[in-house]
């Protein structure tokens, strides 16, 4: 009796076990990103379509659209008020996608407000990668001809408080990873090497036009091997 009551039991084992195995498999749910989103920040008399370009290479090597935030902002304003719309913009862009951070990459002044982003905003907790692209991080005299117009413009000339206040102590705080990609002949930068930053991945690249920083594809290449 002891053995027949083993069989049944052994029997009954069998029948769920095959009915465990022919049930479908629970969908292991999606990881909310695969890279960190990028926020690009354009510079003086620009918008978003700036970054065309390199939206185009980087959706070609595996990103999202949802993972690519290029924004526009009134350039013209000045670089403190576009920073805190950029903390903004980090914000939503991180609640959109459930990443924890974001990569920033800036052209020409754009490098200005995501600094100031960085460094007076708390910034650094929320970035991992900072890129700078022709920026123009410590000025340049070239913004003579619109300093006396725009807020934006007089903060970008050599030797202007905003940029005194910016570049004193560490120019590329915290745990963030820092580059910053400059052409020997760029005609908005005087000198070249201001774009320069101190504690930062510094690359020339040869001579690449200003307009053209954001949107050749060898400095592409180089900004999406460093962020990604």
């Amino acid at each position: 009796m002891q053995r027949f009551g083993r069989r049944i039991a052994a029997a009954g084992t069998a029948v769920v076990t095959s009915l465990l195995l022919a049930l479908p498999l629970a969908a292991v749910p999606a990881h909310a990103a695969t890279h960190n989103p990028v926020v690009f920040v354009h510079g003086l008399s620009s918008d978003a379509s700036s970054w065309d370009d390199w939206i185009a290479d980087f959706k070609a090597d595996g990103y999202s659209a949802s993972e690519l935030d290029a924004w526009s902002y009134s350039w013209s304003q000045s670089n403190v008020t576009t920073a805190q719309q950029l903390a903004t913009e980090v914000q939503r862009v991180l609640r959109a996608t459930g990443a924890s951070k974001v990569d920033l990459v800036t052209h020409s002044m754009g490098a200005l407000s995501a600094r100031y982003y960085l460094k007076n905003l708390g910034g650094t907790a929320y970035v991992d990668d900072f890129v700078s692209a022709a920026g123009v991080n410590h000025g340049t005299t070239t913004a003579s001809w619109c300093s006396w117009l725009y807020t934006s413009c007089a903060e970008m000339y050599t030797g202007s408080s905003f940029l005194t206040a910016l570049n004193s102590g560490d120019e590329t705080p915290g745990g963030v990873a820092y580059a910053s990609y400059w052409s020997n002949c760029d005609e908005a930068l005087t000198p070249d090497t201001t774009a320069i930053l101190s504690g930062a991945t510094n690359v020339e690249v040869g001579c690449v036009s200003h307009t053209d920083m954001n949107n050749d594809h060898g400095v592409y290449e180089q900004v999406r091997d460093f962020v990604g």
